[in-house]
């Protein structure tokens, strides 16, 4: 078969006839045992087993906004949360065209032939436009989607900031209950600004390109200033030079950061996630990270203080949530969005009076 020919994920297949001799009674249980409704005691049982199909549901429910599906993600969460902390967490950043998903897929698989058990929790872009997200790196990631040690679920950031899902830090807890001892966080890559991920991790890479900034760059506080190390992908063929040169750069530039809270003094390394070189070289660079936070305590002082931030993130948004579901709220608000049009007040004021008349009710 011609390379033209060859089917894909990504070709469209000709429109099929449906068959006229579908069975009735086959179609009506089939409906029946999707409304079926499986108990979160079930549920829990089967993410413990390792069950994907299950661990999927899981997050489905975690993901959902209705008042009952909140109820039952809760109970699940608690049920999973003695199952959890089990895993090293590694999140993966860089701008949009750094190579993320090939370097997760090559990465993942690496990991995966190993033994490991790895989760891909990919997060998305939503388009501010239409709300709507592609979704597609289970696509993308066609080896390591089918390998048996391996989990990958596509997430929108919605309306998140940070570069994450708003459910990423609950999902985390149900993949370590089903038994995946290596997470991967893919962000959006929106930028500088993109440091969420940072407070759920164990380990903070960043994907760089050569030519992407000089040493100047590094000075910038932000992104560069949390990473554990810094990767640059595609360092094959005629780009293996410039490569180089930017990982002489990126070293210099790293040294002129104040020493962190772990001891670790992060690394610059080339890779190219296409040919598949470096691969090892990163993976060994974790663990020598990994084994010394561990031994000298910060690894757990740091799972203890992103408790206490997520804690407080939680509160913030429940808090949010309750404001701008108040009936007399969602009344108010549009007054006060006229009168802002109108040039009758001003940002501060109609917040103010909206946040008084929340106090008073």
């Amino acid at each position: 078969m011609s390379s033209l020919t060859k089917e894909s994920a990504l070709n469209e297949s000709e429109g099929t006839r449906p068959s006229s001799g579908v069975n009735a009674d086959l179609a009506k249980k089939i409906r029946a045992r999707r409304k079926q409704e499986i108990s979160t005691e079930a549920l829990f049982q089967k993410i413990k087993a390792g069950d994907k199909t299950a661990l999927s549901q899981g997050i489905t429910l975690i993901e959902s906004h209705t008042a009952q599906a909140q109820q039952k993600a809760a109970e699940l969460i608690e049920k999973c949360l003695p199952f959890a902390n089990r895993s090293f967490r590694i999140g993966i950043t860089g701008v949009p065209g750094v190579g993320k998903s090939t370097f997760i897929e090559a990465f993942g698989a690496h990991l995966a032939d190993a033994g490991k058990k790895v989760a891909v929790l990919a997060v998305d872009p939503t388009s501010t436009v239409s709300r709507g997200s592609i979704l597609g790196d289970k696509t993308r990631m066609e080896t390591l989607v089918n390998h048996e040690n391996a989990f990958i679920r596509p997430s929108p950031s919605g309306d998140s900031l940070g570069g994450v899902a708003k459910k990423t830090r609950e999902t985390i807890i149900l993949c370590e209950a089903a038994g995946f001892d290596t997470l991967l966080i893919e962000t959006v890559g929106v930028g500088q600004s993109e440091t969420t991920v940072h407070s759920m991790t164990d380990f903070f890479l960043l994907l760089k390109l050569a030519g992407a900034g000089d040493e100047l760059q590094g000075i910038k506080r932000g992104i560069m200033e949390m990473a554990d190390a810094i990767v640059i992908n595609k360092a094959d063929g005629e780009n293996l030079k410039p490569a180089r040169q930017a990982r002489s750069e990126f070293r210099r530039a790293l040294h002129l950061y104040p020493a962190k809270d772990s001891q670790w003094q992060p690394k610059v390394l080339l890779c190219s996630a296409l040919k598949k070189t470096g691969i090892e070289e990163v993976w060994d660079l974790m663990k020598e990270f990994e084994e010394l936070v561990k031994e000298n305590g910060y690894f757990n002082s740091n799972r203890q203080a992103q408790n206490k931030f997520w804690m407080l993130q939680t509160i913030d948004e429940h808090l949010r949530n309750r404001f701008y579901r108040h009936p007399e709220i969602k009344k108010l608000l549009p007054e006060q969005l006229k009168a802002l049009e109108k040039n009758e007040t001003t940002p501060f004021e109609a917040a103010a009076h909206l946040l008084e008349k929340y106090r008073s009710l």
